[in-house]
C-alpha cells in the first residue's frame, strides 16, 4: 500500500476510485430514502396545492 501512495499516479486513481465508492453510496442511499415508503406515508407536497 505504501508503493502505491509515494508515486503520483498511484495516488490519483486511489483517491479517484476512493471518490467514486464515495459518490456511489451517496447515491446508493439517497435512491434507498427517495423509495422508501410504507402504506401509511405521506404524500407528496405538490398534490395538496
Amino acid at each position: 500500500m505504501k508503493k502505491i501512495t509515494r508515486n503520483e499516479l498511484g495516488r490519483h486513481m486511489l483517491f479517484f476510485v476512493g471518490k467514486t465508492i464515495f459518490y456511489f453510496c451517496i447515491i446508493l442511499m439517497l435512491i434507498y430514502l427517495y423509495h422508501y415508503k410504507n402504506v401509511q406515508g405521506g404524500t407528496f407536497i405538490y398534490n395538496e396545492f
